[in-house]
């Protein structure tokens, strides 16, 4: 497992890879005891598109991911990399995405324990009257992403 920090308007943020796939991007300098920090080539490609996204040149990430969840988990967050950029969601709509609109307290719960932040874009789900509820990195940086992507500049 290999880690490497990414400087970003958000402030440090650490990305983690295994097996030639990222796993991991978290709010802070948060690296796991088992994980070795090395600049590897997807990790720089990582940074490279974070870069880029922040910097308004990139709306779709293209690296290779793997999710460690349960199968609904997986589902919901699958099902969150169909979000296009600037768009949002309803939890209500993406629980009817994921099979089962009555689960909308679930999906909130997968969309928190979202492993991929910012690259898997669980701060495009928003309340049914689109009000900004729950993001586990916090609601300014929802608030700070929402605006990124919705504003020209």
């Amino acid at each position: 497992m290999f880690a490497a920090f990414s400087e970003s308007p958000l402030g440090k943020l650490t990305l983690l890879e295994e097996n030639e796939a990222l796993w991991g991007l978290r709010f802070g300098a948060d690296i796991p005891k088992n994980a070795e920090l090395s600049l590897t080539p997807l990790l720089l490609e990582a940074q490279k598109q974070l870069q880029a996204y922040f910097d308004k040149r990139l709306f779709t990430f293209h690296l290779p991911l793997v999710f460690h969840g349960t199968p609904f988990q997986e589902r919901v967050w699958h099902e969150l990399l169909k979000i296009k950029y600037a768009e949002t969601i309803s939890y209500q709509a993406l629980a009817a995405r994921v099979g089962n609109i009555k689960a909308c307290r679930a999906v909130g719960h997968a969309n928190n324990r979202n492993p991929i932040a910012v690259i898997v874009p669980c701060h495009r789900v928003v309340g049914k009257s689109g009000a900004l509820t729950g993001y586990a990195g916090g609601l300014h940086i929802k608030q700070y992403l929402l605006n990124l992507e919705q504003n020209d500049g």
